[in-house]
Order: C-alpha cells, then sequence, then structure tokens
C-alpha cells in the first residue's frame, strides 16, 4: 500500500513533513499490516503445489508482498492455500489444520481440482469442491495455474483485505466462533453437518423396507 493510500483524505500534511507523518484511521493501519504479513501455511496436495513453490523462488519471489514467511505449523499461518486435487482420505486432516489456525484465516482454492473436482470431478475418492467443507475466499483458476495466476490470486486476497474494518470482523465478536466439524472416513465421506439429514434419510429408508403383511393367518 502506497503512502496515498495509507493517508486519509482531506488531511493536508506539509510538504516537508510528508516523508516522516501519516494521517490514518486504524481500520487502514491494521488492513495495511496484515495485507504486507500474510503467512501461507506450507503444504501441499498435488501438482498445483510445484506451481506454488515456484512463485516462492526467485523469479516471481512473493516475499515482496511480505508472504515469504511459509509456516508448518498451522498455529503460525493465517492462509491456507489448497494446491491440488482434494481426497477424501485427505480431507479430515485439511479441515482439522484449518481449526488449528488463528483468527484472521482464509482459504485460497488454488487450481481446476481444488475448485470443483476438475478432471478427477467424477472419480469415487475425490471431492468436487474444498468449498463443500471450508470457507473459500479466492478462487484460482486453470489445471495447474501459473505462477502468474496464483501471484494475482494472492493480490486479490489483498484487495480483500483492503476493504475488511474492525467493525464488522467475525474475529472480533462476542460470539465464540464455531469449529468445522471433522469429516469422518468411513465406506464414504461423513458431514458431520448432515447428521440429522442422513439419520432422517435412514429412517426414512428403514420404514419402507420393513415388509407388511396384509394376508395374517
Amino acid at each position: 500500500m502506497t503512502d496515498q493510500n495509507l493517508n486519509s483524505p482531506g488531511f493536508e500534511i506539509p510538504e516537508e513533513m510528508q516523508g516522516q507523518i501519516s494521517i490514518t484511521n486504524l481500520d487502514r493501519i491494521y488492513n495495511w499490516s496484515r495485507r504486507s504479513s500474510i503467512w501461507p501455511l506450507m503444504f501441499g496436495l498435488a501438482c498445483c503445489a510445484i506451481e506454488m513453490i515456484m512463485l516462492a523462488a526467485s523469479r516471481f519471489d512473493f516475499s515482496r508482498f511480505g508472504m515469504e514467511v511459509m509456516r508448518a505449523s498451522p498455529r503460525q499461518a493465517d492462509l491456507m492455500i489448497v494446491s491440488g486435487t482434494v481426497t477424501k482420505k485427505m480431507l479430515p486432516q485439511i479441515v482439522r489444520l484449518y481449526n488449528q489456525m488463528a483468527e484472521p484465516r482464509y482459504v485460497l482454492s488454488m487450481g481446476a481440482c481444488a475448485n470443483g473436482g476438475g478432471p478427477f470431478k467424477e472419480g469415487y475418492s475425490v471431492v468436487s469442491g474444498i468449498d463443500t467443507f471450508l470457507p473459500v475466499d479466492v478462487y484460482v483458476p486453470g489445471c495447474p495455474p501459473t505462477p502468474q495466476a496464483l501471484l494475482n490470486g494472492l493480490i486479490t486476497l489483498q484487495k480483500k483485505i483492503d476493504k475488511q474494518s474492525l467493525k464488522n470482523a467475525n474475529w472480533y465478536k462476542k460470539e465464540k466462533s464455531m469449529e468445522i466439524p471433522v469429516p469422518i472416513l468411513g465406506p464414504d465421506l461423513i458431514d458431520l453437518r448432515q447428521i440429522e439429514k442422513i439419520k432422517a434419510y435412514g429412517q426414512n429408508a428403514d420404514n419402507q423396507s420393513v415388509p407388511t403383511n396384509s394376508n395374517p393367518v
């Protein structure tokens, strides 16, 4: 963010002091500090992770945006880049990592597989989009996306952060934020948020399968 964007309009700063003083508000300085120090979670799922690694290398160098500190611990990260195919076996671990991240936290869905299943959408072991379980802030299309596309997605996330306010931030409300229930991997993936619907469906199926003897002996 430039000094022009950081300064609040309507307050004129003398020319001889423009390099020493900035007049701003709390939202702008708060968002400026967060957008310039996004720490991604260091994990990858499939081929999209190679493009993510290239973005961290010297040619593209996303440390220019304050993102070079990729953390191996979810408790020190505030951005999850879902880079690749999300399988049903891996999804419980992804949700668990997301729950361990501190607020404010963001999710970037990278590539066709993370966005909607990609070419493996009809596969029995693939989740049709990470947004069926996690709230996604930015989608990056492609198969796989180029490092430039991922960089554009990160800049889009920065623009989203710039528009946030402390007044309506979810992580500063009195209500406690609810964790996303970790799915159970059984014969198929069980979403615990749908457990009541699953029970009702099972009961209806049992009732319909009970034979009725209309001609008792």
